[in-house]
């Protein structure tokens, strides 16, 4: 006795091709800063991200999947939402931080909350 299952089909979607992503060195030796606890770092991932062309298809999944943390398409997730900067350990400082500025993507407003 065999079982069949057919599997849908589905036409619109397509395999994000990663391979021409500019965070893809083949080697995943760039996936320190994306995920990494330094500003300097997370600075560095938003700005490769500003020049890729997959930025988008590649923040909208990452927000569609709820991804945990990282920078994805060129924003960084915190329990699958975008936040400005990472917050640091301990009491809250009485004066702001300063933003690092870098070359970022800007957000497209139908993946805003």
């Amino acid at each position: 006795m065999s079982i069949q299952i057919e599997i849908p089909e589905f036409p619109d979607t397509q395999p994000l091709q990663l391979d021409r992503a500019r965070c893809s060195d083949g080697e995943g030796g760039l996936a320190y800063l994306f995920f990494s606890d330094h500003a300097h770092e997370l600075a560095r991932a938003k700005a490769i991200c500003s020049r890729c062309r997959l930025a988008e298809d590649c923040l909208s999944g990452a927000l569609q999947r709820s991804e945990t943390y990282g920078v994805w398409g060129g924003q960084l997730l915190m329990d699958g939402v975008i936040v400005e900067d990472r917050p640091r350990r301990g009491r809250p400082t009485k004066v702001k931080r300063e933003t690092l500025v870098v070359d970022e993507v800007p957000v497209p407003p139908h993946l805003v909350a």
